[in-house]
């Protein structure tokens, strides 16, 4: 155990806004950036840790679906953090939070 894990903090805590930009057409092993694969492991790295805590009492993943919005050097056509695509189609990431979810 390390210190952090020793942590309590009297507040419950919800961590928001969490998530990775993915393409729904792009599979990559080993997962790499803009692949489902990479939007999968980014999700079970921030819930291994939320899980270390107590204190955490929620989590609300950014966001249900993919939308349009400006290009930048952080997003790849729009905003595609969803764990849905565009047309409403489950990525992978759907099928990890369902599983998580399904056990609270």
């Amino acid at each position: 155990m390390n210190e952090w894990s020793k942590l309590n903090l009297n507040v419950p805590i919800v961590f928001t806004e969490f998530g990775a930009d993915t393409l729904p057409s792009e599979h990559k092993l080993p997962a790499a950036m803009w692949s489902q694969e990479y939007q999968e492991k980014y999700l079970q790295m921030n819930t291994s840790i939320f899980d270390k805590f107590s204190f955490v009492r929620g989590e609300l993943v950014w966001c249900f679906a993919d939308f349009q919005t400006s290009e930048g050097i952080m997003r790849v056509d729009g905003n595609r953090k969803g764990v849905f695509t565009r047309e409403r189609e489950p990525k992978d990431s759907a099928y990890f939070l369902k599983k998580r979810w399904s056990k609270i």
